[in-house]
């Protein structure tokens, strides 16, 4: 009977769709590690997670399914076994399913049970459950082989130590949302480990893909319930650990355990990440943005500069002539500090433009809001014509508070391929540059401090759409807003809750729940940008554009 064992822990990145060179990087990493027993890779990990409806093509099961062959043919040199998540058909039905490939085959596969179908997750609408799994007998050891949702519930892991489970092996595809990395570890799987009494690896993967990222956090905890590896959040690793058998059963020697980021780095690592990977797998030579100025797009080109290097970051300067010296001075300033292009593209002369071609079908009508939608509307056709002659992609700069009371311009400021500060709230957009400007990333390609001047963070906020314009002309103070739509957004609260708890004056929220439900139509419309919250909008939070509810 085996008394030891060699787990290699892959926690790496993906290309959904890209089977070929999601199997190649796995057989990279088989091939650095000959000596292992036995290696892991996350949830899906041939075809890429999610793979939303692209996994209904009958051609990708079926690609899958001859690679998964391949594969195990790899292992008849005697070399290291593989744990490897893909799919599988049979019949009309398509399952989640992770594949235990040694000896040139496939050894057993096991379907995933409990489809997660809530926040990002749509799994219910691509496949089927499969039956409560059985372990798996292998060299000895029996395996218990929950796929994520599996391990997040107790009923699998349960039913797997009733039929004499070992050890539990969960490979995850887990998206990053803020404190998820400590609540798998001390909350969910803990959980398992005192339900079964068992050791449990989770192992997780990196990088992004279109509006979720990947933190990695994987780790391995024993029966006792101590935690004997923590790999490094964000980046791609490859552990090594080592197990023995004993009268307790098995138990796993202690190795590094690493130390996660915590706020606000985690989110900015976030944003580099997902930012880095949308750009290059999508195969765009780098970005432009307006840079105002203002607090959002500083740190978005402080963003892109880390994730993509400031050579590839062009920054573009559109004043009007609202538009402050100070705005101006700042925006020299932080591409300066940044080490990016900045050019200087005045927008006056197509306001006049426009103000001579409407000046008769506005003949009896005040200047308003209208006037203000054209001069970000001119400016979004400017950086929009700079993306298609030059090729860079145009990164969008609003951030939550924003997009959820309608502060935004639909085909203006809202126009672009990406946006990191999608789901930040106007708060962590302060905390994350007041961050940024005392801190070099860990992951930066771009390591300078400070990258925006002090006046940037400290002035009060303005679209300087007109004289002496505050965002707070139209909008409550920052604070006390992003307090609001927190209540109303990520916990779906009533406009009494929110009163009952801060004490707010009950009309002004009921404006901001107004705004909020109004503004649908614009967000549908907006690009796409990281998920950071357990709430963001279009992954999460999906509401009707059109409907009469309202809480007061």
């Amino acid at each position: 009977m085996t008394q030891k064992l060699s787990i290699l822990l892959s926690q790496m990145t993906q290309v959904v769709g890209d089977l070929a060179a999601n199997a190649a990087a796995m057989r990279d990493v088989r091939g650095r590690h000959p000596d292992a027993d036995l290696i892991l890779y996350p949830e899906l990990q041939l075809i890429g997670y999610p793979p939303e409806d692209l996994v209904l093509k009958p051609a990708l099961a079926e690609r899958a399914a001859t690679l998964l062959t391949e594969l195990a043919a790899d292992t008849a040199d005697g070399g290291p076994a593989m744990l490897v998540g893909s799919v599988e058909r049979e019949g009309d039905s398509l399952y989640n399913i992770v594949a235990l490939l040694d000896g040139g085959r496939i050894v057993a596969t096991r379907r995933k049970h409990e489809l997660p179908n809530y926040g990002t997750f749509d799994e219910k609408r691509v496949f089927v459950p499969g039956p409560l799994p059985d372990i798996v007998e292998w060299r000895g050891v029996k395996l218990g082989l929950p796929i994520c949702e599996d391990g997040w519930l107790p009923k699998v892991c349960q039913h797997l130590a009733r039929q004499g489970a070992e050890l539990l092996i969960s490979v995850n595809g887990s998206p990053y949302e803020i404190d998820k990395d400590e609540r798998r570890l001390t909350q969910v799987f803990a959980s398992r480990v005192t339900d079964t009494k068992l050791p449990v690896i989770f192992l997780n993967r990196v990088g992004g893909q279109d509006e979720i990222v990947f933190d990695g956090c994987s780790f391995v905890l024993n029966s006792d319930g101590t935690t004997a590896h923590r790999l490094t959040d964000w980046e791609p690793e490859e552990r090594v650990t080592h197990w023995t058998k004993g009268a307790d059963g098995w138990t796993c020697e202690a190795g590094a355990i690493a130390e996660w980021e915590s706020h606000p780095a985690d989110i900015y690592s976030a944003m580099i990440i997902s930012l880095r990977d949308y750009v290059e797998r999508n195969r765009f030579p780098g970005v432009v943005l307006g840079l105002s100025g203002g607090i959002d797009s500083a740190i978005c080109a402080a963003i892109a500069a880390d994730a993509l290097g400031p050579d590839k970051v062009w920054c573009v300067m559109m004043p009007s002539r609202f538009t402050s010296q100070t705005s101006l001075d700042d925006a020299a300033g932080c591409a300066a500090m940044i080490g990016c292009k900045l050019d200087t593209i005045s927008i006056v002369p197509a306001v006049e433009a426009f103000d001579a071609m409407l000046a008769g079908s506005f003949a009896d009508k005040d200047v308003d809001i209208t006037e203000e939608n054209v001069q970000s509307r001119i400016r979004g056709v400017t950086l929009m014509a700079l993306s298609n002659k030059f090729g860079p992609m145009l990164l969008t700069t609003g951030n939550k508070s924003e997009m959820s009371v309608g502060y935004a311009t639909i085909y203006g400021d809202m126009a672009g391929g990406y946006n990191p500060l999608k789901d930040a709230y106007k708060m962590t957009v302060f905390a994350v540059a007041k961050w940024r400007n005392e801190n070099v990333p860990r992951l930066s390609r771009n390591p300078v401090t400070p990258v925006m001047p002090d006046t940037i963070i400290t002035k009060p906020p303005s679209a300087e759409l007109r004289p002496d314009q505050k965002d707070e002309d139209s909008l409550p103070p920052y604070v006390d807003l992003d307090r609001m739509l927190h209540m109303l957004v990520e916990e779906e609260a009533s406009v009494d809750d929110v009163v009952e708890r801060y004490g707010f004056d009950r009309d002004a929220v009921v404006r901001i729940e107004r705004l909020l439900m109004l503004a649908e139509y614009k967000r549908r419309q907006a690009p796409p940008g990281v998920k950071l919250s357990t709430r963001n909008f279009g992954r999460d939070r999906r509401y009707p554009i059109t409907h009469g509810f309202r809480t007061a």
